[in-house]
């Protein structure tokens, strides 16, 4: 299925929630959730029990992660600056946060925590005022509390029991319980996806996502069994995720394959993974690392695993990718949960064009300027002559006015 075969049935959802907004909300939720939900906010007290309600094991490495994730991101916010363009002409650029943000965090075969900590936490260190998270109830009308306890430590503002493309339609243009936002962020399945691509230019989206994507560039340093368990963990996320390795060594290339093999025997995943592996896993062996690098390059992974002799020289010829992973002891693992990276990634290509989900992606770069006596007088002939050669007299007049008046 890819995004034509849904946007019929996505549209219909959309105009349907514009249109009857919580009821189409409440009717979606039992079709596709099997939960009859009549509100759809998730009381304050209960996101603060499930803190509780966690194993403090879990709790530490929640907290632990969001501490990694805030020390990554803070060093990504940019400051206002300006500059002399010209003697008596100033400009510059201010930042500001977006006011109100909707986080999506997936259901469906897994919980996913960290999602919440890596679209939550950026936004809260932009100083993003508002942000809400949607995501889709149990049979039984809840949220976990493992999502509810990540959700209370990144500091949501609120939770909605709602999921799928209605969710997304829910946040874009609000209903009585949900409000709109001004961006949407997070991953999801095909008709999450295409939703926010419809709903784009409405509300702002990180970037157009699908399926998880791994691709690993190594040498013959690389360790098979590590590079297997790379292969394994981006198969088990869904059997629509992409798998590919290219080595310039058949040996590491085949003894990678017997470790799968091997150890596909005791992964708990094992149906997902395979069916991951048998549709978009593919071993391929280049004729040098020249080759490697080209097509990493044109397939612009999500992930890119890279282990070579010397992987900061290989690292100066990658121009895409989502996230890098350098050497034999950096799994994709570590960017997942810990590493204080953003897991929230460009996929399909997407890398050519976008950077991952960052604390930059929840501001605004407004332009200044400031002219002078000196700096009207410097600019007004550029000003006006360009004005007048388009047609545009009225430009023109507005500095010839100011400059006329100074004389």
């Amino acid at each position: 299925m890819n995004s034509s075969d849904v946007i019929q049935p996505v549209q219909e959802i959309i105009a349907n929630v514009c249109e009857n907004k919580d009821k189409a909300l409440h009717d979606y939720t039992l079709k596709f959730d099997k939960a009859d939900i009549s509100d759809f906010k998730v009381p304050v007290e209960t996101i603060k029990q499930s803190v509780e309600n966690i194993s403090p094991k879990l709790r530490k490495a929640l907290e632990d992660a969001a501490e990694n994730i805030s020390k990554f991101h803070k060093a990504q916010i940019p400051s206002d600056w300006t500059m002399t363009v010209k003697d008596g002409v100033k400009a510059g650029q201010i930042i500001r946060p977006l006011s109100r943000v909707g986080c999506y965090i997936p259901g469906g075969r897994a919980a996913y925590p960290s999602s919440i900590l890596m679209t939550v936490i950026p936004a809260k260190i932009a100083g993003v005022e508002e942000i809400i998270c949607c995501t889709p109830p149990d049979k039984d009308g809840c949220v976990s509390d493992e999502i509810l306890a990540a959700a209370y430590i990144a500091g949501v503002t609120d939770i909605y029991m709602v999921g799928g493309a209605q969710a997304i339609a829910a946040m874009a243009y609000s209903t009585q319980t949900i409000p709109s936002v001004d961006k949407i962020v997070g991953p999801g399945n095909i008709f999450v996806a295409t939703a926010k691509k419809l709903v784009y230019g409405d509300v702002d989206i990180e970037f157009p996502a699908g399926p998880s994507e791994m691709l690993a560039l190594v040498d013959e340093t690389a360790n098979p069994e590590y590079i297997a368990t790379e292969l394994l963990a981006q198969a088990e996320h869904d059997p629509n995720a992409a798998t590919i390795l290219v080595s310039t060594s058949k040996e590491v290339a085949q003894k990678t394959v017997e470790h799968v093999m091997e150890y596909l025997k005791t992964q708990k995943r094992s149906d997902i993974i395979e069916e991951s592996l048998s549709k978009y896993g593919h071993v391929l062996v280049a004729s040098s690392m020249e080759d490697a690098i080209d097509f990493t390059n044109a397939y612009a992974p999500e992930h890119l695993v890279i282990v070579t002799k010397d992987h900061y020289k290989t690292l100066e010829s990658i121009n895409n990718a989502g996230s890098i992973f350098l050497g034999n002891l950096t799994p994709v693992a570590g960017g997942d949960y810990g590493s204080g990276t953003n897991h929230v990634l460009p996929t399909s290509g997407g890398a050519r064009m976008y950077s991952g989900l960052s604390a930059e992606s929840f501001l605004k770069k407004p332009t200044i300027q400031e002219l002078s006596p000196e700096g009207v007088k410097n600019i007004k002939d550029m000003v006006i002559n360009l004005a007048e050669a388009e047609g545009l007299y009225a430009h023109a007049l507005s500095i010839k006015k100011r400059a006329e008046d100074m004389e």
